[in-house]
């Protein structure tokens, strides 16, 4: 009987995992269609990802001491109703600030979820029960990110981009009543209790940032309101490892980045998520508004990608004891860093095969990265401290999608208005460059080609989608750079010695 309960528990955990990750590369394939549907910019598409990312990020860690000290049954059922709430008002959402404003709120569900996975997980099972838990849990994830593409391309196609949101529904319920009814309760004996100064901190760090980042181009980089923003970034980070270094029982626990593999591991973390994940938006768009697929369409042609990092993770768990990790996951990086390189150079003659190569490298590069980041941040730590190393390792993927949505849209807007600016010199519409540039960022291009005189649609056109490609092709050039710095700093970074025991731990897929 307490065998079963087990491996409800594991159930239970798996389905809510496998909602809040899938609802992390689900969206990118519908965001052409939210834009067209509730007329939202560029930058509005940009918080649609960025409130989820954030609110994840920031809220992860004291999540799991809230957990600790309430129960973590009791906040996993609390995030999954939340979640659940937050998926039907993204469903129903009317306006790009209300869907913002939900999926913000879908990002504290979904912390709650996440930081209770792993510690549930940890309870119910012991040994070899464990470590078959744990394989479950980790090709839970990378299911999630294989079918993410693919199932939001299907719904948004037949259903409407709403369903992507509203089917999260009764999965939810299920979900609940899964873990009310077959889940045991469970917490530490002596919790410290929620860093509630060192979580406001870092929130408000990383909401000044970003939020400096995508407004940059608008408001102009000089100009005190940005200024200020990026300023009050610094001083509340300043601010917040100031007060992590003096607790007693820190949120975010510094010392173990004296470890340079932990440093390493996180590093790669941020890399991934910066270079690659966030790439995906910018993907969709041209797959979408330049080549003029289908949702479906475009989904499907991410299954190169998404099939390889599946299967590739499972030989990288195999492969772990015999090569070392430094070798998978700067290997990992750089086989990134190439496979964005070869995906730029696009013209307006390239079909989407164009990418075909680089989504190969890539899908192989996340499939050799994601079990070997999980092994070595559990691996350079002693047991108990492993729910604060990975959930440190979950916390800088989601700060840098949030970081990497930014920056990335910066130098993209950037670049398009430049482009345009020069094709449209001389010309008919040359005086509304910046609202064409602006049109063509958000998707909308084709738009502004109706509003055009007859006589001018070909021209505009030609500017508009070639803008459009010499932004994303300088995109591939910097998330490429990205990649292979990350790369070199892991390999640097990640030595045998900094591993517990100096001996290299059994792979455990444990992240996304």
């Amino acid at each position: 009987m307490d065998e079963n309960r087990n491996w409800w528990t594991l159930g239970a955990v798996a389905i809510g995992t496998f909602m809040l990750l899938l609802d992390v590369t689900i969206v990118n394939v519908a965001l052409p269609k939210i834009q067209s549907s509730l007329k939202a910019s560029f930058t509005d598409l940009q918080w649609v990802i960025d409130a989820y990312a954030l609110t994840l990020a920031a809220l992860l860690l004291v999540s799991g001491s809230l957990a600790d000290l309430l129960g973590r049954r009791r906040v996993f059922t609390l995030g999954l109703g939340l979640f659940s709430v937050a998926s039907l008002a993204c469903g129903l959402s009317t306006s790009p600030l209300f869907l913002i404003l939900a999926r913000g709120v879908q990002g504290i569900g979904g912390a709650m979820l996440f930081a209770c996975s792993l510690a549930l997980i940890g309870t119910a099972y012991r040994g070899r029960d464990l470590a078959t838990a744990f394989g479950v849990y980790g090709a839970t994830i990378g299911f999630a990110a294989a079918v993410g593409p693919v199932v939001g391309g299907v719904l948004t196609d037949t259903l409407g981009w709403e369903s992507i949101f509203l089917v999260n529904v009764p999965i939810g319920i299920g979900a609940i009543y899964m873990t009310l009814t077959k889940v045991r309760e469970s917490r530490d004996p002596h919790p410290a209790g929620p860093d509630w100064i060192g979580a406001a901190l870092f929130s408000g760090a990383l909401f000044m940032l970003v939020f400096a980042l995508i407004r940059g181009n608008d408001e102009g980089w000089s100009s005190a309101p940005i200024v200020g923003l990026i300023t009050g970034s610094i001083v509340a980070m300043v601010a917040f490892v100031t007060v992590e270094l003096r607790q007693d029982h820190p949120m975010f626990d510094l010392s173990l980045f004296r470890k340079p593999a932990f440093a390493g591991t996180s590093i790669g973390a941020f890399a991934l998520s910066l270079s690659m994940i966030s790439m995906f938006l910018y993907i969709v768009l041209y797959i979408q508004d330049v080549l003029g697929f289908s949702p479906l369409q475009t989904g499907l042609r991410f299954l190169p990608l998404s099939v390889l990092s599946f299967f590739v993770a499972f030989a990288a768990g195999r492969l772990g004891d015999r090569i070392p990790s430094r070798v998978l996951l700067g290997g990992g990086l750089g086989c990134v860093g190439l496979g964005l390189l070869l995906m730029g150079g696009l013209t307006l003659q390239s079909h989407w095969t164009h990418l075909l190569a680089g989504f190969m490298l890539a899908g192989i590069g996340i499939g050799l990265i994601n079990p070997t980041l999980a092994s070595i941040a559990l691996g350079v730590v002693t047991p108990d401290r492993s729910g604060m190393a990975s959930g440190i390792n979950n916390t800088f993927r989601q700060v840098g999608i949030a970081t990497g949505i930014a920056s990335l849209g910066a130098i993209f807007q950037s670049k398009v208005h430049d482009s345009v600016k020069a094709g449209l010199a001389g010309r008919p519409g040359a005086s509304h460059a910046g609202q064409i540039a602006h049109a063509v960022t958000a998707g909308a291009g084709k738009q502004i080609e109706a509003l055009a005189a007859p006589g001018s649609r070909p021209m505009l056109a030609h500017v508009a989608n070639s803008a459009f490609v010499s932004g994303i092709n300088e995109l591939f050039v910097v998330a490429g750079v990205i990649a292979f710095v990350g790369a070199v700093l892991a390999f640097v970074l990640v030595r045998p010695r900094d591993f517990v025991g100096a001996q290299q731990p059994e792979p455990v897929a444990v992240a996304a």
